[in-house]
């Protein structure tokens, strides 16, 4: 309900080429106060995905401009589930099939998060995640379905040229010693990294 106007805040739910991975766009409620809107409902993300989520933890990072980071993941078991969306700023965000036999392996889907849009990415286990800042001091929220557990983060070079992915930079990105040097998408499934298909869908 709208902050007490009385009225109900939709939202719109898109699934990518990706299976699983789904676009929520809230359709803000307006009013002579501002605005309105529902970023997230665990009954819409299960009723979308088919999938319990739970949300056990909840994330953010700020970034300068043109700061790259990713492609990030979780090992499988314990697997998480990731809710993303930018509550300042603007971010490219990028996630990667790195299922193991999932049809759309190596593909990717690039959305613009932005807080005017309060568009949000559901991003399922075994699918890898990442962002490029496009403004300074830009702040993503992650909601995610499981506690942090060290030792299970599951690293992918964000430039592999493998995976070729649309980052459409100007300028050599920020980026952290730890996914500068991310094995690439091969390299990782080599090493037995990546989840497979029929132990996430």
């Amino acid at each position: 309900m709208a902050g007490g106007s009385g009225l109900e805040a939709d939202v719109d739910v898109a699934e990518t080429r990706l299976p699983g991975v789904f676009v929520f766009t809230p359709e803000p409620v307006r009013d002579e106060r501002g605005t309105f809107s529902e970023s997230f409902r665990s009954d819409e993300v299960e009723a979308a995905t088919g999938r319990p989520f739970r949300a056990e933890q909840i994330n953010y990072s700020v970034s300068r401009r043109n700061t790259l980071r990713g492609i990030h993941g979780v090992a499988v078991p314990p697997g998480q589930a990731k809710y993303v969306t930018c509550v300042r700023g603007v971010l490219r965000d990028i996630v990667v099939d790195l299922r193991v036999g999932s049809p759309t392996f190596g593909m990717h889907h690039v959305t613009e998060l932005d807080t005017g849009s309060g568009r949000c990415v559901y991003v399922p286990e075994g699918v890898g995640h990442g962002f490029l800042a496009l403004t300074d001091d830009a702040c993503i929220c992650y909601v995610v379905s499981t506690l942090y557990v060290p030792g299970t983060q599951i690293d992918v070079n964000a430039l592999d040229p493998d995976l070729a992915l649309p980052w459409e930079l100007s300028e050599p990105p920020l980026m952290s010693a730890k996914d500068a040097k991310a094995p690439g998408a091969q390299e990782a499934l080599r090493r037995g990294l990546l989840a497979n298909w029929s132990d996430v869908r």
